[in-house]
């Protein structure tokens, strides 16, 4: 029959750059959401999400976040899956938009976090500066290098560029 498929055959599929990119920046949020709370709120033990309150609520607010977390990276690792499952995910884009997403956690969680809502300072007992120059210039490198990522993959030839 004429337009029909075969059950379990996949047709040929343009890679989706938007929907890749997407994917990307929820995986990078929850990537560098874990690595926040593992190193800085477990091991190291520096501060919790919120620490204007008593140590309990310091730890139900390190549990909340880690379940947001959780959830990003469980939505985003389904959505990429999706995506190479029907043969639309594009490398590039995924990997720009996962430096995206860490480097815009980063420098969220470093400006509004720490500065504007002071919801926690990165440590304490110590001079700031040191801390938040080196956290913010890192959110800015991870954002600089996931939207070189993107610019290179998007001025790549027409024939070449996914959609």
């Amino acid at each position: 029959m004429a337009g029909s498929s075969l059950p379990g055959a996949r047709a040929a599929a343009v890679p989706d750059g938007r929907s890749s990119t997407l994917a990307g920046i929820l995986i990078g949020i929850g990537v560098m959401a874990a690595v926040d709370q593992i190193i800085f709120h477990q091991l190291l033990a520096w501060h919790h999400f919120y620490d204007r309150s008593t140590p309990t609520v310091g730890l139900l607010s390190d549990g909340l976040l880690h379940s947001a977390e959780v959830l990003a990276l469980v939505g985003g690792l389904f959505w990429f899956a999706d995506l190479r499952r029907r043969a639309a995910s594009a490398t590039s884009y995924v990997w720009g938009g996962l430096l995206l997403g860490a480097g815009g956690f980063q420098l969220f969680d470093g400006l509004v976090d720490h500065k504007v809502l002071r919801l926690h300072q990165i440590r304490y007992g110590v001079h700031l500066v040191p801390y938040d120059v080196v956290w913010n210039v890192a959110a800015a490198l991870l954002l600089v290098a996931g939207a070189l990522l993107l610019w290179r993959a998007r001025s790549r030839p027409p024939a070449d560029r996914p959609r």
